[in-house]
């Protein structure tokens, strides 16, 4: 019994590990294209400047201020918690949260090579890198039996349950508007 429920927890804590992961790759890319679309060029130009004149502990610092800087709105979200304000506290903790990743993501992209010099940093993210294995190795073969499920799902019921979705979904929509 306890074997089974450490085996559960570990599960659990894999799932939630690659739920960041997940996270971090989608919300890469998308910051990258946000960025590259803002008219920012100057700016990404003296950012990256500037992070190759700074050492590897300096640029550890540059890193760790999208955290910082996010620390506030995380505050904030504990507050609205406090005070009952439970949509509103769910929404700003959300938009630290993803807006951190992502601003994280892009600043790491720019401060990698200088990070990964420091041989300290290189073993945390490559025992990062093996805790992401791990999970991967633990929970795949769960997602590949629900993917199965779907797609048996799919096959038995074809389009139909996607399309009663549709409707419901459609309907739900029209009862809301005035």
């Amino acid at each position: 019994m306890l074997r089974r429920l450490k085996r559960l927890l570990l599960t659990v804590l894999a799932a939630l590990f690659l739920v960041e992961a997940w996270l971090w790759d989608h919300l890469e890319p998308l910051v990258a294209r946000l960025v590259a679309v803002l008219p920012l060029r100057a700016f990404k130009a003296w950012f990256a400047a500037e992070v190759g004149k700074l050492s590897p502990p300096a640029t550890l610092i540059v890193f760790a201020a999208p955290v910082v800087l996010l620390f506030p709105f995380k505050l904030l979200g504990l507050w609205l918690i406090a005070h009952k304000h439970w949509v509103l506290a769910a929404l700003s903790l959300l938009a630290a949260k993803l807006m951190g990743l992502g601003v994280t993501a892009y600043v790491f992209d720019v401060t990698r090579p200088k990070l990964m010099r420091m041989a300290w940093f290189r073993a945390v993210y490559d025992t990062v890198m093996g805790w992401r294995a791990w999970a991967h190795r633990l929970v795949d073969p769960y997602r590949e039996a629900l993917r199965a499920k779907v797609r048996a799902l799919k096959e038995r019921y074809g389009g139909r349950a996607l399309e009663l979705l549709r409707r419901l979904r459609r309907q739900v929509r029209a009862e809301r508007q005035p």
